[in-house]
């Protein structure tokens, strides 16, 4: 038997380790062939060795000679161990969904599985199927992935029936090499860590090949908002994920239309919309709803009439709900997401909600972590999967393909309980939220200032009383964004940090250098790199009152010295003074136009006992204020 490719692995591989990584190659080939969208899988039949030339002859449509033909190349390891052991053998079929079709005949790709549980191998009979019902045996492309086992190690081989006939397309049928070369080792790489997902595999509620067709129709009818978009945030990023988003929804929406036998298009409103996008798609795409959000965006401004976009501050209240609306949406919407399935209840009965959790928050503030042993994201997840059950839902969790870290969706589109026994329901409901709450400002020794008169959000808006609102010690996010990045801080303060850990590191010797740890380096006449600090150590060099205004930003001492670009390196934790000799300081970066350069005074010139370690002309920045030119870059825009 023809064997391309085998891969030892470095620890002992036992029987259940292989299927767990054979799994995901069969149920989500899209991991590793990022041509595909997916599969989708028929009903695995067992099937024992007397029964099994039936079952592949109906599945392949051969018969006699050609199908005994396969035998040697499937049976190898059954007919050799004498065994004759009941359902030894498990079959089935998946259909291959590319994420575009890779020709225009029609034809659907199909791979008959077989798995040979005796033997730890399985196989992959690709088929094709005609659009008038038959089906064709692509045997150049058979192959089979095998675990063989020895008393000094375990091996991962792949052997094909014909290699010299191999027929690729770079979808359906990968090269062979690429098998060898990308998925061999990725099998056993998966097949030794032994770890499983915490998370459901992705589009596990909805038809993956109705997503596929309709993700690739939304995305060119919408990829010129990445030309358009005049926002500050990456484009591709947020476009892309706002489609795959809205495909999701639309396809999820069509299949409960079918279901419960409805024509009609569900409405929708989503809270917390931000840029809007996810609004403008659906909307576009026939669903009557609209999006509210504290702030508006300049975005907003280039969808037209017919997205509808409300600027408003949403506090949980009865003045805030929906009982006409079909879907509550909330896409990161942060500090509304656990109210998100508290407002859906409270609306009707018959409202659904739909959240992609990102940040971590809690009915009255951020989210304090109580489970030490899960990650803190599926903690989080969690927490909103239980606010949706005391809310009375039927939670269903899936993950979304987005180009982001917090994929994972809850979905609650039907009630644990009768309608007639609202009043009841109501009751858990509020007193699991007051319970949190109680909870919450006793876990972080927060205490309510009295206020008398009314009270005010910083957006000017009035708040009701406490006894009208749900949410006591709920608030809405300001309507003016603050900047805390470290871009605001003043001046002085920012530079006298990056002088002073500056200092500290040229105190030390090069990595590289044999001299003692505090030796002089004003005594050396070769430019000084000095050593490297953790984030840590750096933060013991500043005082008290520095550090509780880093603790304020974003990111706090990290990205202080990370904006500080020109003068540090920060990798892996520790910080580095930057050599501009090894930083190809001739390869000017992307961002660095012309009208940059020279603009500003060149740190090192300034401050380094040796001064700089590129010459006047090599450096990006000013070397003295004779060097310094005017900015021809255009001023930002000032944000409202």
């Amino acid at each position: 038997m023809p064997r391309v490719s085998e891969l030892s692995l470095d620890v002992r591989c036992n029987a259940e380790r292989f299927w767990s990584a054979a799994e995901v190659w069969i149920k989500k080939p899209h991991v590793v062939n990022k041509r595909l969208c997916g599969v989708k899988e028929s009903e695995y039949e067992a099937v024992c060795s007397e029964d099994f030339s039936s079952s592949l002859a109906r599945l392949t449509g051969i018969h006699g000679h050609e199908l005994s033909e396969l035998f040697p190349f499937l049976h190898v390891c059954t007919l050799d161990s004498g065994l004759k052991a009941e359902e030894s053998w498990c079959v089935g079929v998946r259909t291959i969904i590319p994420k575009v079709e890779p020709s225009c005949n029609g034809n659907l790709y199909k791979d008959i599985i077989v798995k040979d549980l005796i033997c730890q191998a399985v196989t992959f009979l690709p088929i094709e199927e005609t659009r008038e019902g038959h089906v064709i045996l692509k045997k150049s492309n058979i192959y089979k992935i095998q675990l063989e086992e020895s008393t000094d190690e375990c091996v991962l081989r792949l052997h094909a029936l014909r290699p010299d006939q191999w027929f690729s397309d770079g979808v359906a049928y990968p090269k062979l090499s690429w098998l060898t070369a990308e998925l061999l080792p990725k099998l056993a790489r998966w097949a030794m860590e032994n770890k499983s997902s915490e998370f459901k595999s992705t589009l596990s509620l909805i038809p993956v090949e109705k997503y596929s067709i309709l993700y690739q129709q939304l995305k060119n009818k919408y990829k010129e908002m990445v030309k358009v978009w005049p926002e500050v945030t990456d484009p591709e990023k947020f476009v892309f994920e706002d489609v795959a988003i809205a495909t999701y929804l639309l396809v999820l929406w069509a299949e409960e239309r079918a279901e419960k036998g409805v024509t009609s298009r569900q409405s929708f409103v989503d809270l917390g919309c931000g840029n809007g996008l996810l609004v403008h798609i659906l909307n576009n795409e026939g669903h009557p709803g609209k999006g509210i959000d504290v702030r508006k965006r300049k975005i907003w401004d280039l969808y037209g009439p017919n997205t509808h976009l409300e600027e408003k501050a949403i506090t949980p209240s009865a003045s805030f709900l929906f009982p006409e609306t079909d879907w509550l949406i909330g896409n990161h919407s942060d500090e509304l997401t656990p109210w998100i399935p508290v407002i859906a209840a409270r609306s009707s009965y018959a409202c659904c909600y739909f959240v992609l959790p990102c940040c971590f928050f809690d009915f009255s503030g951020k989210y304090q972590r109580r489970h030490c042993k899960k990650t803190q994201y599926r903690e989080y997840i969690d927490f909103i999967s239980e606010v949706s059950a005391v809310c009375g839902f039927q939670t269903d969790e899936d993950c979304l393909r987005i180009p982001s870290t917090k994929r994972v969706c809850l979905i609650g589109k039907s009630r644990s309980y009768e309608e007639p026994e609202g009043e009841l329901a109501e009751a858990r409901r509020t007193d699991y939220i007051r319970g949190r709450q109680v909870s919450y400002t006793s876990f972080t020794n927060v205490t309510q200032k009295d206020h008398s008169g009314h009270n005010h959000h910083g957006d000017g808006q009035e708040i009701s009383e406490p006894g009208s609102e749900w949410g006591s010690g709920f608030q809405p996010r300001e309507k003016t964004e603050t900047v805390r990045n470290c871009a605001a801080l003043p001046r002085d303060l920012v530079d006298g940090v990056v002088l002073k850990v500056a200092r500290a590191l040229l105190e030390f010797i090069g990595e590289a250098g044999d001299e003692g740890k505090n030796s002089s380096w004003k005594d050396t006449n070769n430019w000084h790199a000095g050593g490297s600090l953790s984030i840590r150590e750096v933060a013991e060099l500043l005082d008290q009152s520095t550090l509780q205004t880093l603790k304020k930003e974003c990111g706090g001492l990290q990205t202080l010295l990370k904006n500080s670009h020109q003068v540090f390196r920060v990798e892996g934790g520790r910080v580095h003074i930057r050599d501009w000799r090894n930083d190809g300081p001739m390869r000017k970066p992307k961002s660095q136009t012309s009208g940059a350069l020279k603009t500003r005074l060149c740190w090192f010139h300034t401050h380094h006992p040796h001064g700089c370690p590129l010459s006047t002309e090599d450096c990006l920045f000013a070397h003295g204020k004779d060097d310094l030119r005017p900015s021809t870059r255009p001023l930002k825009k000032l944000r409202n």
